[in-house]
């Protein structure tokens, strides 16, 4: 799986790259003697270099069009609700957060595998063609969860800006951004309602705390085991990665 959303994601950058280091049917390239350029060799190099060079940026794709957004900001309201600052790790919460990215993208991330990279690979489409089948399923995937009034926002910048009136709202140079808007807003509305419980125990320990007088006493400190105890008993990992998925469904 994990493979498999490396192997796409370096397609998307690099597959219309690929056509310009294809050789020439004369074996040369124009104005550089055939002898210096090595043939299919030479090109087997540039493509290579530019499938590594794309590599670097599958954390940028995987942040952009994908769930991880959304997840890592709700993982992070958690966190701050209880009242943890470091535990779980961040490198907890963000594995955690990839796993579950993960899960939800498999069936975006197979059917752009199977549509686009494997025909790629056997030689039966175009580097175009394979731009288009292996991006279709990413731009589904976010036109079904960007909000209506996001899009239309970047829509009217993009008039306004000059990019074009007739600019389709599943042009990437809208919609990417019209997703990032949508995920955050979700993300958050999603921790507040993380954070909503974990306020009432604060307000509920806080006023006993000065109801009998222990002024001194920080009701922080005696409300975050109640606030643990309370995750545990809702089993609230289970529910939270429950409730995201189903976010997405």
């Amino acid at each position: 799986m994990i493979a498999r959303i490396a192997f796409i994601a370096a397609a998307i950058f690099s597959v219309c790259g690929i056509a310009v280091a294809q050789v020439p049917d004369q074996g040369t390239f124009p104005g550089i003697p055939g002898d210096l350029v090595g043939g299919d060799a030479s090109a087997r190099i540039v493509q290579y270099f530019v499938l590594v060079s794309a590599l670097s940026v599958i954390p940028g794709v995987l942040i952009v069009a994908t769930s991880f957004t959304r997840i890592i900001v709700a993982l992070s309201f958690l966190r701050s609700s209880i009242g943890l600052q470091t535990t779980p790790a961040n490198i907890v919460m963000i594995l955690l957060a990839l796993f579950l990215t993960f899960f939800i993208m498999a069936p975006t991330v197979e059917k752009a595998y199977t549509d686009g990279y494997i025909p790629y690979t056997e030689r039966k489409i175009g580097e175009r063609q394979a731009f288009d089948k292996i991006t279709a399923p990413f731009r589904e995937f976010m036109l079904k969860n960007v909000r209506e009034k996001e899009m239309a926002f970047f829509s009217e910048q993009a008039s306004a800006s000059g990019l074009g009136e007739n600019l389709s709202q599943s042009d990437f140079r809208i919609l990417l951004p019209a997703f990032m808007i949508s995920e955050l807003r979700r993300g958050f509305e999603i921790g507040f309602l993380i954070a909503l419980p974990f306020l009432v125990i604060d307000i509920v320990v806080a006023t006993v705390v000065m109801s009998m007088g222990m002024m001194m006493l920080p009701p922080t400190v005696i409300s975050l085991p109640f606030k643990i105890l309370f995750f545990i008993l809702v089993d609230g990992w289970t529910l939270l990665a429950g409730s995201l998925i189903k976010s997405f469904s």
